[in-house]
């Protein structure tokens, strides 16, 4: 009956029940191994690169903003340099007999002597019709005229 044991349903089934126990703790015993050893360099891994986010992380941001405030600083040297020309060209105008006989003649009216000046009016360029040399406001004591502008200020505000 030894060799009927050898073969029986149930001696079967323990060996076979035993076989997948073992192997299934030796699955088990592996994983946790490979476990235990990917969380140990996962975590070194984690705390190197969060240590080189931190690290960099400030020094990073102050490059970038000092290359915004150095290209801010050069925009602003360009802006005054432009100025600085423009300003020279008008200062080189200025030292012109003939530009300021020109400004003179065109922004203040003057006339050379022996000539005669002339001043047009035209009534419909500021939309009401005037007399030349005819000022209203002069014929009213100053008060009359502030609140004048006053109201009038009223007026044209939507």
């Amino acid at each position: 009956m030894a060799g009927k044991d050898r073969f029986s349903t149930t001696t079967r089934l323990r060996l076979l029940g035993e076989q997948t126990a073992a192997r299934v703790y030796r699955s088990q015993t592996r994983r946790q191994a490979r476990r235990s050893r990917l969380t140990g360099r996962a975590a070194l891994l984690v705390l190197v690169m969060c240590t080189l986010v931190v690290a960099l992380a400030y020094p990073i941001r102050q490059y970038f903003s000092q290359r915004t405030e150095i290209s801010d600083q050069e925009h602003a040297r360009n802006e005054a340099a432009r100025r600085v020309e423009q300003l020279r060209d008008a200062k080189a105008r200025l030292q012109d007999d003939a530009y300021i006989v020109r400004l003179s003649r065109e922004h203040l009216h003057y006339v050379k002597p022996g000539e005669t000046g002339y001043t047009v009016y035209d009534p419909e360029a500021n939309g009401t019709a005037r007399r030349p040399g005819h000022d209203e406001a002069a014929e009213q004591p100053w008060y009359s005229n502030l609140w004048g502008g006053v109201d009038e200020a009223d007026r044209r505000e939507p």
